[in-house]
């Protein structure tokens, strides 16, 4: 993968090449920051125990809730234990840690220290214990499978509650080389590895099968979703077993995910974990005493030993995603599913000479990234993009490569089953200027997390442009509407059609929101024809 900054990194770096820019996220120091839980407090009684938590921002909030028990020592690398009962009355106005990653890669507000005991989810809700029957939308966080928290503030889901009358939940989870270590392989007292990440998050939506109706949510209408990271979480839990019936609609934002990771590949990424480390294939369970830290450390190193991602071991995950079909499993369940019109903007922001390339380098580029097809694939972007300039498409080319043609792919897969697809293409165009360039984000990666949230107040991505507002509006009224009863709408905005290969009707989401029959068709069919779709 290309190398990038993460998204704090990336806006830090914003600030200190350009000083206009204004849109920076920020951990608030002292008592006052945007998304605190605050009084008056409210305590409810959950299968575990009594938990108290707060208002905020016209909801009520209950965060850091354990959904497991302890995943360190013994039981790293080991599907996630119950989680024990506790006496007295825990408090829940705090985030919970992050799962253990590389520094700098998290921006929740006032989050504790990184721990690999990291089991907590977070609620929002308008009310509790009030016989209430409210949609459940169960976000799980971006950053791939190896960043990210469920605290992030642009995804607090104080706004989204109140504003539409659903309750949010968002869970921390394993991550990286202790979420997806794949020790199957070498010892059959690890047979749940290579997936632990994933089981959480099955665990937490156990745990809301259970509790949920106490924060007046349906139990019977779940809808997961999540963005980047978070889509390709959710394009795998699709495809596992344990956790059928536990939702029942998804929301996939620019993560299609088609393919797992092979368990050879993987159990010979163990070989070179143990290797690393000093140890044979015979010392697997000695792992368990090897310092969290230096795991991490080990992950993030020069000499990475593998991948990190859900792995193909046969029982918790027993087939591909996606691929080549959509898993039968997950025929009944409605999906909505699309991506940014300017993804790479994000991902190519590290380099400011990529905004700087002309034809020529726009040709060295594709040729390393297609090889023989550039110039056919340089020849369809020309014609169907007139008067563009060569970055323009230097990105809608690599936008296409990274997220779009998995996007349809998988969309296009799913449609063949009985349940409805509704794909959509996120359009406006953030004003936060890239460094060093004269290019703006655009409609680029996770530009769209605030505006799904409601949180477009928050200073990330997005920028704060005309009609962003309204973009956030349509965008959340979308979703949340689709969570409540499996068919997409927003106020003021068009009827949102199903997606098919017939028709292949998208919405364009924006401030104002349209829909198009086959939008970039051209390309489409190119990538279709390399084998690429």
């Amino acid at each position: 993968m290309t190398r990038f900054l993460d998204r704090r990194g990336f806006l830090s770096l914003a600030a200190a090449t350009a000083a206009a820019c204004r849109w920076m996220p920020v951990r608030a120091e002292g008592r006052d920051w945007p998304t605190r839980t605050v009084a008056p407090f409210v305590e409810v009684e959950i299968d575990s125990g009594r938990i108290r938590g707060g208002h905020s921002r016209g909801a009520l909030a209950f965060k850091g809730i354990p959904y497991a028990g302890p995943v360190s020592g013994g039981n790293r690398f080991k599907a996630p234990p119950p989680v024990s009962a506790w006496s007295g009355v825990r408090d829940a106005t705090m985030l919970g840690p992050p799962s253990l990653q590389g520094p700098g890669t998290t921006y929740g507000e006032h989050e504790p220290p990184y721990s690999e005991d990291c089991l907590v989810l977070n609620v929002w809700t308008p009310a509790v214990t009030d016989g209430g029957k409210r949609p459940v939308m169960f976000y799980c966080h971006g950053g791939g499978f190896t960043s990210g928290s469920g605290g992030q503030n642009i995804q607090d889901g104080a706004h989204l509650a109140a504003t539409y009358d659903v309750v949010v939940v968002a869970c921390n989870h394993r991550l990286g080389l202790l979420g997806y270590l794949y020790l199957g392989g070498l010892a059959e007292e690890y047979s749940s590895s290579g997936n632990q990440g994933m089981l959480d998050i099955i665990a937490a939506l156990t745990w809301v099968r259970r509790n949920i109706a106490t924060f007046g949510g349906d139990p019977g209408n779940v809808m997961v979703f999540g963005e980047s990271g978070g889509g390709e979480k959710i394009s795998t839990l699709m495809a596992m077993p344990e956790a059928h019936g536990l939702f029942h609609k998804a929301g996939i934002q620019s993560g299609a995910m088609l393919r797992g990771l092979a368990a050879d590949a993987a159990t010979e990424t163990a070989h070179r974990v143990l290797a690393a480390l000093g140890l044979g294939h015979r010392d697997v369970r000695k792992l368990a005493t090897v310092p969290a830290e230096r795991l991490v450390a080990l992950q993030l190193g020069p000499a990475k030993p593998g991948e990190w991602r859900p792995v193909m071991e046969g029982r918790h995950l027993p087939r591909n995603p996606f691929d080549p079909t959509a898993p039968a499993m997950s025929a009944a369940i409605p999906l909505l599913i699309g991506n940014t019109h300017d993804e790479a903007v994000f991902f190519e922001q590290h380099d400011p000479q990529f905004f700087a390339a002309d034809e020529h380098a726009l040709q060295a580029l594709v040729r390393e990234r297609v090889g023989d097809p550039a110039e056919l694939v340089l020849s369809v972007y020309r014609r169907s993009m007139p008067g563009s300039t060569a970055v323009e498409r230097a990105v809608a080319i690599e936008t296409a490569r990274r997220v779009g043609n998995d996007t349809v792919a998988l969309a296009e897969r799913k449609s063949r089953q009985s349940a409805p697809v509704f794909r959509y293409r996120y359009d406006y165009s953030s004003n936060v200027p890239v460094p060093g360039t004269s290019w703006t984000l655009r409609a680029c990666h996770a530009s769209d997390i605030a505006v799904v949230f409601a949180n477009s107040e928050i200073r990330d991505l997005q920028g704060d442009g005309p009609g962003l507002a309204a973009a956030s509006r349509a965008m959340s009224g979308y979703f949340a509407n689709f969570a409540r009863n499996g068919a997409p709408s927003a106020a003021g905005q068009p009827a949102w059609p199903r997606y098919d290969t017939r028709r292949r009707e998208v919405m364009l989401l924006d401030s104002e929101c349209q829909v198009i029959s086959d939008p970039d068709g051209a390309e489409r069919r190119l990538w279709q024809s390399l084998g690429l779709i």
